[in-house]
Order: C-alpha cells, then structure tokens, then sequence
C-alpha cells in the first residue's frame, strides 16, 4: 500500500533520519522523498512516498506519532487508495458559486465517486450550498475575508479529508499548509490558460492581448514552486472578433470553469492521475 507522509515544523537537526529510519525498519520502500527548510523562518518541509505492508499500518502511525511527539513536527499519514473508502473533499470557495455547485453536482450524480466532507469559506456568499446540498458549513474568514489558514488545516485533519478543492478559493495558500497536504492532496481551479494568464484577472488579460480563445485550469498545488505547471485538466472556449469581455467572463465562469474543475477533480479521485515528484503522471 502506498503511504504518503508529511512532515512540518521548527527546524533542527536530524529530523528527517527517525522518518527515513522508521519506514525501512518497517521493510518499506522510499518511492520520493522531498524536503525543504526555510532558513528565514526557520521551518522543516518534508514529503516522503513509500510502499508498505499495510500489516504495518497501525506500527507506522504508532511510530510517526511518537517521532511528532519528539521532535514537534505535525505529521500526517496519509493513504492515497485505501481498500473500501470513498475519498473525501473539502471544496473551499470565495464569492462564485458555479464552481462549488458543479463539483457537489457532480458528486451528488456519481460523476465524483467521493463525498464531500465539508465546504469551507472566507465568506458566506455560499453558504447557502451547504444547506442546499447538506454538507456542512465552516466559515474560516472575518470581516475583510482575511482567512485563519490553521483553522482550515485543522477542519480537514478532523474530518479525515483526502483532497482539498480551491473551487475559485481567492486566497493563496501559506507554504506550511500546502506542505501539510502535499503530494497531490490540493487541487486548484485557475479562472485562466496557464501558464499564458497567471495572476488574478486572466479574462482581462487575454482580451487584452486581442485573443479570441479563453480558457481555465485545473491544476495540483505544489509547495515552493510556481503554481500551474502541475496541469490535470484545461478546457477552452473560442469566441468571434468583438465579443465584448462581459460576456466572455459570463461563459467563462457559468460554463467553462465548472466544467473544467469537476473533470480535473474527477481524474485525480479515480485515480487516473497522480503527483509524483512534482509533475503530473497518467496511471490509467
């Protein structure tokens, strides 16, 4: 069985060697193994890939919670496919709705072969989802949609969530949060072709570089590097000389992005694709 372990903290020395020496001790296999200090701030990242007995499973997590103790580091373990349980998701939104009603849709439908575990926001424009859909509610923002990213990271390790949906999300992810859910775990809807139209207004951007294609991405977030280049899924639309931008915005938001999202979500829960180091890899 494939474990995904990562490891977040105050950095010292030695702390990636009890991990390492742990999961060999174990017979397990070290498939990637990635780390990162930041020397500013003084913390540890570590992600490490293994194939395991999952006779071991319950040795493992004794063990890593022990080193956690010891050392200070919040540690997660993680099983990618686990015989017999449906992932769970946390669709995290700002202020569009299209996004996060396509992917509870899409659940609801069996497009998604997931549940959704909770719909997490910095604003409580869509708050009525949750009670349309009957997903729990979690308000995380305060008055200026300033967000408490602990929070968010805490409601995920208590609802046992897999993956973590930016369904048009508007805030950045701190590095520490996405080294907690590393290898795969963060997947993200750009209003945007990457890596042509970063940034927070690619709709005006590509209108105003005359271009009569637009489009959106769906991508995993990766720790450290710059977002977009983990693409899993992109979807375009073609409009004629003229159109003016508000209606190109419009087809983009209500059509485009929505579906662009719930097939990049549905690749990486059935399996179809995954993140290995750092780039996207087609297991089916």
């Amino acid at each position: 069985m494939q474990y995904v372990i990562t490891a977040v903290g105050p950095d010292h020395r030695g702390l990636a060697d009890p991990i390492v020496h742990c999961v060999t001790q174990l017979g397990g296999n070290i498939a990637e193994i990635q780390m990162y200090d930041h020397d500013e701030a003084s913390v540890f990242s570590m992600l490490t890939r293994v194939e395991l007995d999952p006779a071991h499973d319950a040795t493992l997590r004794q063990s890593v919670a022990e080193i956690s103790e010891r050392t200070g580091l919040s540690i997660r373990t993680w099983v990618p496919r686990e015989p017999g349980r449906r992932p769970r998701l946390a669709i995290c939104c700002t202020l569009r709705t299209e996004t996060p009603r396509a992917v509870l849709t899409a659940i609801a439908d069996g497009t998604i072969n997931a549940d959704a575990a909770a719909i997490i926001s910095n604003r409580q424009v869509c708050r009525g989802l949750a009670d349309e859909f009957n997903v729990p509610w979690h308000y995380i923002g305060d008055a200026d949609g300033s967000v408490d990213d602990d929070r968010l990271i805490d409601i995920c390790d208590e609802l046992g969530v897999d993956y973590i949906i930016l369904a048009r999300y508007m805030r950045i992810l701190p590095p520490s949060s996405c080294w907690k859910y590393a290898g795969g775990r963060i997947i993200n809807l750009h209003h945007g072709l990457l890596p042509s139209f970063p940034g927070m207004r690619p709709y005006h951007d590509a209108h105003a570089a005359r271009m009569l294609t637009y489009g959106a991405t769906c991508h995993f977030i990766v720790p450290e590097l710059d977002a977009g280049n983990q693409i899993v899924n992109q979807t375009t639309f073609t409009v004629a000389p003229g159109t003016p931008r508000d209606e190109i915005i419009r087809r983009g938001e209500q059509q485009n992005e929505p579906a662009c999202l719930v097939e990049g979500v549905r690749r990486v829960v059935d399996g179809e694709v995954a993140l290995h180091f750092n780039r996207v890899v087609a297991l089916k």
